[in-house]
């Protein structure tokens, strides 16, 4: 996988969380990205369990597994490039809300919490035009149930 910075920040300008952003605020968040590889079947991330980051979809797809309190699993979603789970991870260490599976061989960019409020507390503009995307989705989520 191994992109360039150049690359990540073309690649962050599609994801509909950053549009508000900056070229420079795309770059320094490419700056603190991991890439990270899943094999079709692997679990991505855990309902229940911490939330070690925020992560984009650049190839492949995931999908969205929450098991309800009547122990039935529903598939909720599916993810693919440019889409991104985990943002609630970004803003509160609380427990994942649900379970992500590669349906197919996956690539994703990873954001630590850490890095991610290393970059809000260095730049408010930043903080401020994510915030509102996020409260948007927020909403569209809310929308739906």
């Amino acid at each position: 996988m191994a992109s360039s910075i150049k690359e990540i920040t073309g690649f962050l300008q599609k994801v509909t969380l950053f549009r508000g952003l900056k070229g420079r605020h795309l770059e320094s968040l490419a700056k603190r990205m991991v890439e990270r590889s899943y094999q079709a079947g692997a679990t991505i991330v855990t309902q229940g369990q911490g939330g070690e980051g925020f992560f984009i979809v650049t190839s492949g797809k995931a999908q969205v597994i929450r098991k309800r309190s009547d122990g039935e699993e529903v598939v909720v979603n599916t993810f693919g490039p440019t889409e991104y789970f985990g943002e609630l991870a970004l803003l509160d260490d609380g427990p994942r809300t649900a379970t992500l599976i590669a349906v197919e061989p996956t690539q994703c960019l990873v954001l630590t919490r850490w890095d991610f409020l290393g970059e809000l507390k260095e730049d408010g503009e930043m903080a401020v035009e994510i915030l509102q995307e996020l409260a948007r989705r927020f909403r569209e989520a809310l929308e739906v149930l």
